[in-house]
């Protein structure tokens, strides 16, 4: 029997808490061997949209995960999100379809805790400010996200919309967190001590010469194709810069593509996976002053990591649909 999930029954199920230790542990095994995440392919859509099979394995769970990611620019203007996506999973053992599910909240949710990780492991410790240069419902997870592993002493804003960062207070004014608007990045990024990028930019939207010492970023929202950015190629080059998936992110990201392609920074520059810092393969933060900037291109991985917790939860609780597929 396959188990099918709509997005409103996977919202529900979803424990932050959980996310956060389910990714983190997926990406320590990817560091150690024991999952598997090659770099996804990427095809041709209608209207310049692309099509992305993201697929991963994980070793201890026995399970492995299609994402198809579909980035379709023309979308908005349908009144549709840019980017859809589903899930099968699958026995690695036996082959059976074990569940098909919803991309959208599992990818929302599984991204703010990737970079929760990051910040977790990356950022300076005790009590930060939280800047979001984007306001939209990632901004709200990754707020949610980040307050599990540092204390918020304010989040400062920046969104080219007021309207968008109206509805950016109200998703998080339970947290009890002061809110302020930014007028523009280069304030936001001179009064921050995390910065997340949650922006579906083109062309850079912040600069490397605006980055005080010690800040570290988490750079998250431009689409994966090698052309598009947020970040210019003083930021990546001033940064010591961690990845997801090394492979991922050489093909698939236009922050460290085109970084690359300008000579501001190399190949050899991309080669920390934030599983590494998680293992102790490699060192994540050297020194205080130092700017870190994970580059989060978004794997398969952190998909599957998360399908399992909402799979089991959801058989716990008798949610969702069975459906034999086989008969």
């Amino acid at each position: 029997m396959a188990l099918v999930l709509r997005h409103s029954e996977i919202a529900a199920l979803l424990d932050r808490q959980h996310v956060f230790d389910a990714v983190a542990q997926e990406l320590a095994d990817l560091s150690s061997g024991i999952a598997h995440n090659p770099a996804p392919s990427s095809m041709e859509g209608a209207d310049g949209g692309r099509i992305i099979p993201m697929v991963a394995r994980s070793g201890a769970a026995e399970l492995a995960v299609v994402k198809v990611l579909s980035d379709l620019p023309g979308n908005p203007d349908r009144g549709l999100p840019r980017q859809r996506s589903t899930l099968l999973v699958t026995s690695t053992r036996t082959g059976q379809c074990v569940a098909v599910l919803d991309g959208r909240a599992i990818t929302a949710i599984r991204t703010a805790a990737a970079s929760a990780v990051a910040t977790q492991y990356l950022a300076r410790p005790g009590r930060a400010v939280v800047g979001v240069v984007g306001a939209g419902n990632l901004a709200i997870e990754h707020v949610r996200a980040i307050a599990g592993v540092r204390d918020i002493d304010s989040v400062v804003v920046w969104s080219r919309l007021q309207s968008t960062i109206d509805r950016f207070r109200a998703g998080i004014d339970d947290m009890g967190v002061e809110v302020t608007d930014a007028h523009s990045v280069q304030q936001l990024a001179s009064e921050a001590d995390i910065i997340c990028t949650l922006t579906p930019s083109v062309e850079p939207i912040l600069c490397g010469r605006w980055l005080p010492g010690g800040v570290h970023l988490n750079v998250v929202g431009a689409a994966p194709r090698p052309e598009e950015r947020e970040v210019d190629g003083a930021a990546m080059a001033r940064s010591r810069v961690i990845v997801d998936s090394r492979s991922t992110a050489l093909s698939k990201s236009g922050d460290a593509m085109l970084a690359i392609a300008e000579g501001a920074i190399t190949e050899s520059d991309i080669d920390v996976e934030l599983g590494d810092v998680i293992t102790g393969r490699r060192i994540g933060r050297s020194a205080d002053s130092e700017i870190t900037l994970f580059d989060s291109t978004g794997i398969g991985l952190e998909d599957l990591a998360v399908a399992r917790l909402v799979i089991d939860r959801a058989l716990e609780l008798g949610v969702g649909t069975q459906i034999d597929l086989s008969s």
